[in-house]
């Protein structure tokens, strides 16, 4: 989940859709014995504005389910801008991009020109689409226009914590992806993004590969580093979600105490003075203040023509809270927004964007969180999760435990999720700041634990989402750099203050 995923506001902890959508394509596979060779990649020239004109494209071709090698497949957009330095260079890395949802295929144009010059002289970059992404056979589950508003795809319960409604809700969109999803919606899960992963870096011919890994990705990246433990060179999982247990349930689950982590510096910046949008006179005023404004919306919503839905209501206020938690730079807009509220007015609506990009994302995110594990299906369950989460976490108000559509999934579950363990080679880098909305410090300290000797972590005194290069600080990002460019890496956990 990057500034990326909040800007473009696609869903759940980050869902980023890079590319243009087209048809869904499934080929038929040469022989089972074939069909696992991999062939010579034929890259062309990339199809988008404003891409590096170094940047190629190509397609390797996987199964539709790794069940049945032989049988159907279909098309993974990769992407490649070759090392600036060819006498330097040592392998390949690739950008894995965070989401479920979102794809890093133009991704090495923008922020792969981000990384230091040691490291673009090191390695070719790597970019990729994943399965049911942008140009790799795009899925959409054809959502209902109200089911596409952040308020209602994030399982807000509602104003008095029913979740009566967000089963109907769960039912409907699960329904709409059993309807519209198509044959790949059953086989859209991070082990099989792991696996063809592994095929994307067999059809470049490496050996082992190197990646960086945000949010989501780096959970890709965990997994992939376990199923495939001898194919892994220097792998940065950066801003880590908790991938131990229920991986999908945890991710939902880390808003609770990700919002709490953040919210003490949205107050104590809110409180500031000279700040022109400022809220209260202390930093202990504005918690209040927001709860009230919130329950005072659910209560009484100011229309808001343009939006979806066409009112902010305490829902609306709640989601907006936590978009703008991913970046520091947000905060103004939330405060803004409380501002108006206070006066019961609204800013102009924010502009959507275009449907055809949620529809993809929100497909995606729903498949691999469906396909990753096995959800509650009972009302009484989520209720209860509801109730107690309330209570100790109002800010949230619930929401990161209530149901979604995978409480009512049509597709049955294929595989366990995959255990993160220490066993494999010390290869990992994590990189973690302390206050992170989406993936907070509490879950990333679960996956380290998993990893054990496999891995050293960084832990960065910064707020934001994304540490390396974005919302962390000069001494992570100069640990991270050195250990991608020269392997370098600290002996033991370090905190960068």
């Amino acid at each position: 989940m990057t500034k990326t995923t909040r800007n473009v506001a696609l869903i759940a902890a980050a869902v980023v859709v890079l590319g243009v959508t087209a048809p869904l394509t499934v080929t038929a596979a040469a022989a089972p014995s074939a069909s696992l060779t991999p062939q010579p990649l034929d890259w062309a020239k990339c199809e988008g504005n404003g891409l590096d004109p170094r940047q190629e494209c190509a397609t390797v071709h996987v199964p539709i389910a790794y069940s049945d090698p032989g049988g159907k497949r279909i098309g993974i957009a990769v992407s490649r801008i070759p090392s600036e330095n060819p006498a330097l260079r040592r392998g390949a890395l690739l950008l894995i991009a965070g989401g479920p949802g979102g794809g890093s295929l133009d991704e090495l144009s923008q922020k792969g020109q981000t990384l230091p010059q040691e490291v673009r002289d090191a390695y070719d970059l790597i970019g990729f689409d994943p399965r049911g992404v942008g140009r790799s056979a795009p899925v959409s589950c054809g959502l209902d226009a109200g089911d596409l508003a952040r308020s209602t795809f994030w399982p807000w319960p509602a104003p008095d914590g029913s979740v009566t409604e967000s089963m109907v809700t769960a039912q409907r969109m699960a329904d709409a992806c059993a309807r519209d999803g198509g044959e790949l919606m059953g086989h859209i899960s991070t082990a099989d993004n792991a696996r063809d992963i592994d095929r994307i870096r067999a059809a470049l011919g490496e050996r082992k590969l190197s990646a960086w890994g945000i949010s989501y990705g780096s959970y890709l990246g965990a997994v992939y580093s376990q199923l495939f433990p001898q194919r892994t060179d220097r792998f940065v999982l950066d801003s880590n979600p908790d991938g131990d247990g229920d991986p999908s349930r945890a991710l939902w689950a880390g808003f609770e105490t990700g919002v709490e982590d953040v919210f003490p510096q949205f107050a104590k910046w809110a409180s500031g003075p000279g700040n022109p949008y400022r809220l209260a006179d202390t930093a202990a005023e504005v918690r209040p203040l927001l709860l009230r404004l919130a329950a005072r919306l659910d209560r009484e919503p100011i229309p808001w023509p343009g939006a979806n839905p066409a009112e902010l209501n305490g829902n609306v206020l709640r989601q907006t809270m936590v978009d703008t938690f991913y970046d520091p730079d947000g905060f103004p807009a939330l405060a803004q927004l409380i501002l108006a509220a206070q006066k019961r007015t609204v800013p102009p609506a924010p502009e959507a964007p275009p449907e055809p990009l949620l529809q993809n994302g929100l497909a995606v995110a729903l498949a691999t969180f469906c396909n990753d594990e096995e959800w509650p299906r009972s009302t009484s369950v989520y209720q209860k999760e509801v109730d107690e989460s309330r209570a100790r976490y109002p800010l949230t108000a619930g929401m990161p435990r209530n149901a979604t559509a995978c409480a009512a999934w049509p597709y049955p579950l294929k595989e366990n999720p995959v255990r993160i363990t220490d066993r494999g080679p010390s290869t990992v880098l994590l990189v973690q700041n302390e206050r992170d909305v989406a993936t907070p410090l509490s879950g990333a300290l679960k996956l380290r634990a998993a990893l054990g000797k496999r891995a050293v972590m960084v832990t960065v005194n910064s707020t934001g989402h994304d540490a390396y290069l974005a919302n962390g600080n000069e001494c992570g990002d100069r640990i991270v750099t050195r250990y991608l460019a020269t392997g370098d890496r600290p002996r033991r956990d370090t905190y960068c203050g």
